[in-house]
């Protein structure tokens, strides 16, 4: 099964404050890796006319569909969530597995996987959670760092745009009353007083189009000046790393960064808007923008398409989607064009191999919002974001900054330009010829792949390293402590397992797994949706139900209801010593709490 299953608010608000009191994580994000703010430096930027505490957040991808995703990125750090893009064809049928970090990275998932309606209420839920975390009084915010910007997505034609249903995400997006009165009754009664907070009900304002490989401009420019004129938002608009032309993009990617192996389709520049009709275009949008008292930009930069010459994805499938450092090198020498066309007139937002090293550098360029995919699907997971800020704390102190202008000012030396906008221009042309030499982007220093140990994975028992856990987009893996039987003898105390409503069969914990076949395949699938483990057959999976637990083992079916004996029956064992691992009082994930729900524990 691969279809993702939203959960309910109620059990994600109060797992999340119960694991926080109990165990000091939230989601299985340790406290010690939130990202909280510092009163010694402000980090504060501006993004359409609005103030966010820090310029960075998740591109929008797999880390922005649920809610419990954006959550995470917002204890990262991350202040402007540029959420998972979504169009009119809400029902598309993605490849799986669909994600391969094992090197610099690629994927084959490009939109959303939830529908319309279930996306606009994920944001919603979203909102809510971490407003919840603000008023709790929990967490020791550094004034004024929790202002956050919710930036919305969608793509990839003008009819789908003006579709009926596209156009109520929209509007519900810049009006969510109706969805969050009905989701605050949802709050369980213990959360007091939490439930009638002032929730925002204005979730956004600003949209990154996001246009897509072969997009005609013309397509391109309707689009933008539809969703200005019609709903009076401030837009950016997402460009392809094409825009450089095939001799400039083939230049770097295989002369000057070495990924040899790497082929563009010929066809891929010929449907690509060119440069020319870009900066046309950007120039007729600035206009209408201005007239409409809104902001304009781009965004840098969309992956880079390239034929599929891996053994990771089906093979049915011709391209895939590169991003991570080389995309880095490729996106930076468009902000580089784009500067020297048309100075600081456009805001930018990048999104292009950002990691700890160079996050800083990104920031001393003035891009915002700085966002962040493949790496946060590394080992680590969001706990890497508070590297970033380490970093970024670090260059700010060398340089005797405290605020963000005064770091693009200085973080080149203090022979810059004292002006900002100039700074900007000076700082990019240096950084853009430093990065394009460093070894760090360049194919030799991506050949290693995660180690493998030449052992395959069991039902119970693995190393359990806990890879899996953090490397999940959507937090579907978990481990629980399951001690050792006579009926069930197991070789670890904690065991990992996975919850399959969550699961997109994206194969990203298989890249990062010492052992073979992926946790995601062979480690105990957790349904809570009978409907999607009806449909999930014959694969093996459990049902997990207040009043029984129900498995499928090599296609048969076993249910053990509560307080029936189990006898000897193996299966019968295991279903029925899960059902206690998770009713443990210590364990807080969503199977336990879902348990524990309404009284069922």
């Amino acid at each position: 099964m691969s279809d993702l299953a939203p959960y309910p608010l109620a059990v994600l608000a109060r797992r999340m404050l119960r694991e926080l009191d109990a165990h000091q994580s939230i989601f299985d994000l340790p406290a010690r890796k939130f990202v909280l703010g510092d009163p010694r430096r402000d980090l504060s930027v501006r993004f359409h006319g609005h103030s966010v505490a820090t310029p960075f957040g998740p591109a929008a991808g797999p880390n922005t569909q649920l809610a419990q995703n954006i959550v995470l990125a917002w204890l990262a750090g991350g202040r402007v969530m540029e959420l998972k893009t979504v169009q009119i064809n809400d029902r598309l049928t993605i490849p799986r597995p669909c994600i391969d970090m094992q090197t610099v990275g690629y994927n084959v998932e490009w939109s959303q996987e939830l529908t319309l309606e279930e996306s606009l209420e994920e944001y919603v839920k979203a909102a809510m959670l971490i407003r919840i975390l603000e008023a709790s009084g929990r967490l020791a915010l550094a004034p004024g760092f929790g202002r956050t910007v919710f930036d919305m997505s969608v793509g990839y034609d003008l009819a789908g745009i003006r579709s009926e249903r596209v156009q109520a995400f929209i509007r519900g997006m810049m009006d969510a009353t109706p969805v969050l009165e009905r989701l605050r009754r949802e709050l369980p009664v213990e959360l007091g007083p939490l439930r009638d907070l002032d929730f925002p009900t204005r979730l956004s304002d600003t949209l990154t189009l996001s246009t897509f490989h072969g997009c005609p401009p013309h397509e391109i420019e309707a689009m933008v000046g539809h969703l200005m004129h019609e709903h009076g938002l401030a837009c950016v608009v997402k460009l392809n790393p094409t825009l450089l032309g095939a001799t400039e993009v083939r230049r770097l990617l295989h002369d000057a960064l070495g990924y040899a192996e790497l082929r563009i389709p010929g066809d891929a520049f010929e449907k690509d808007t060119t440069w020319e009709q870009a900066a046309a275009f950007m120039d007729r949008l600035e206009g209408t923008a201005r007239s409409l008292g809104l902001d304009v930009g781009v965004k840098f930069s969309n992956t880079l398409i390239v034929e599929n010459h891996r053994r990771f994805f089906p093979a049915s499938e011709r391209v895939m989607y590169l991003s991570g450092p080389p995309l880095h090198v490729l996106a930076m020498h468009l902000v580089q064009r784009l500067r020297r066309s048309f100075g600081d007139r456009f805001p930018v937002s990048f999104s292009a191999g950002i990691e700890r090293a160079n996050f800083p550098d990104a920031v001393a360029l003035g891009l915002v919002p700085v966002t962040v995919c493949t790496d946060l699907l590394k080992t680590g997971g969001y706990a890497r974001g508070a590297g970033y800020f380490e970093e970024l704390a670090r260059r700010m102190d060398a340089v005797g900054a405290t605020t963000v202008d005064a770091f693009i000012v200085r973080a080149y030396g203090e022979a810059g330009p004292a002006d900002v906008t100039a700074a900007k221009l000076r700082n990019t042309d240096l950084y853009v010829a430093r990065a394009t030499g460093e070894p760090r982007y360049r194919a030799a220093s991506h050949r290693k792949v995660p180690k493998k140990i030449g052992r395959r994975l069991k039902l119970f028992d693995c190393l359990t390293c806990d890879k899996c856990i953090p490397v999940c987009p959507n937090d579907a893996n978990f481990s629980f402590r399951m001690p050792s039987t006579p009926e069930v003898p197991l070789g670890e105390a904690r065991q990992i397992a996975n919850f399959a409503d969550f699961c997109n069969d994206c194969g990203n914990c298989d890249v990062f797994c010492p052992e073979d076949g992926g946790p995601y395949v062979l480690k105990p699938r957790l349904f809570v949706s009978r409907e999607r483990w009806l449909k999930d057959a014959p694969r093996d999976a459990i049902l997990v139900e207040r009043d029984a637990m129900t498995g499928r083992f090599d296609g048969v079916v076993v249910r053990v209801g509560v307080g029936d004996a189990v006898g000897d029956d193996p299966r019968a064992q295991v279903l029925r010593r899960l059902r206690e691992a998770l009713l443990d009082p210590g364990e807080l994930n969503y199977l336990s709490e879902f348990l524990r729900s309404e009284g069922a524990g």
